[in-house]
């Protein structure tokens, strides 16, 4: 399913820019997200992968570790095929401000996915991955996710682990999925959502990770 999306890739991504990096021998493994091919926002950090938030000031800034939200997923089996790009530093609405080039809506040819999170929302309507990682402040995983007719979701403030996010605005910003459907954002929001004892004492809550599949 991997080598799908890989070659997937290879044919469109340059025609819509939704990718800034590709991981040409990702890893999965055993567990919920085994199978899944998944592409994180740039402003996240995933270990051996270029962190750049789409900005030339850090363009050859390589990660030294995993964000806590990408650990979860390895731990889980998924594979991260891929950065996506995105508004630089996450900071725009439309997809058009990445210093690596306009990312396009796939679903609407020739208009602008929205953003931040542009190319985590193009990647999943695309279909370059089956899941996507991306951030939000106001807008920016629910506004690409509708413009790219795919499901996005900002999860409640505390409920996600922000350590290895390159935030925007500290007391706003979630970590949150891009998917095709409610079920598959569910499954991946359900793997990475619960406590974190890296992050500040009021940055994550204590709650039960519970399968969000079976509420």
């Amino acid at each position: 399913m991997v080598k799908k999306f890989l070659d997937k890739i290879k044919k469109d991504n340059k025609r819509i820019n939704a990718l800034l990096e590709v991981n040409k021998n990702p890893k999965g493994g055993k567990g919920k997200l085994a199978g899944k091919a998944i592409v994180v926002k740039a402003n996240i950090n995933v270990l051996g992968m270029k962190a750049s938030c789409a900005s030339k000031v850090l363009e050859d800034y390589i990660s030294t570790y995993d964000a806590e939200v990408v650990k979860r997923i390895k731990d889980e089996g998924g594979a991260i095929i891929g950065i996506a790009n995105c508004d630089e530093f996450a900071s725009g609405s439309s997809g058009e401000t990445s210093a690596f080039g306009v990312c396009q809506n796939p679903a609407a040819k020739g208009l602008v996915p929205s953003g931040s999170s542009s190319g985590s929302a193009a990647a999943v309507a695309g279909e370059l991955c089956d899941l996507a990682l991306g951030s939000e402040t106001g807008g920016s995983i629910r506004n690409p996710a509708s413009h790219c007719g795919v499901v996005g979701v900002k999860p409640t403030y505390s409920s996600v682990s922000r350590y290895g996010l390159i935030d925007l605005s500290m007391s706003l910003d979630q970590i949150g999925p891009i998917a095709k459907n409610v079920s598959d954002a569910a499954l991946l929001l359900s793997v990475i959502r619960g406590k974190d004892e890296k992050d500040s004492i009021y940055t994550t809550a204590n709650c039960a990770n519970n399968d969000l599949l079976t509420r």
